[in-house]
This record gives C-alpha cells, structure tokens and sequence, in this order.
C-alpha cells in the first residue's frame, strides 16, 4: 500500500472520528453544526493541500521522463546521421 493512501485513510479516519466525537458531545445544535462545518472546513483545506502535493509530484515526475525520452531521441537520432554518414562514405 502506498504512503499516499495510508495518509488519506489515516486523515479520513481522523475526520470522521472528530464529526462523531462532535454529534455525540452535548451542546447545541446550532454549535454542534459550527463546529462541524469547522472541522470539515479544516479537513477539506488538509485534503486539498495533499491532492496538490500529489499533483505538483506527479508533474514533476512527469517532466523528468520528458527530458529523458527528449535526450534518448536526440542521440538515437545523431547515431541514426553517423551510420547514414558512413553509409554515403562507403
């Protein structure tokens, strides 16, 4: 199991733990809404944060194997002018 996915069952473990502790707590309805419009405020932001991360990594990894492959080309390509090139001289 990825790291990834262990986090975001750990985070959504965490907030469905804090919205029940909350229904459960005494207090008034009106509070108990606040506080879970907080809460879920809070975990919303966490869990943007992460899908960015994730985003922002896979761009990056993305790049990297652009690079790579661009390079690969270039000198499968300049092998391809040196074998054509001796070819000619033959």
């Amino acid at each position: 199991m990825s790291a990834g996915k262990v986090l975001l069952g750990l985070m959504a473990g965490f907030a469905a733990g804090a919205v029940i502790g909350i229904l459960f707590a005494p207090g008034k309805g009106s509070s108990t809404r606040k506080k879970i419009s907080h809460r879920s405020d809070e975990f919303l932001s966490e869990l943007g944060d992460k899908f960015e991360e994730f985003i922002n990594g896979i761009t990056k990894k993305f790049e990297s194997v652009k690079e790579d492959a661009i390079r690969m080309t270039e000198r499968g390509k300049a092998k391809v002018e040196d074998v054509e090139e001796k070819v000619n001289r033959s």
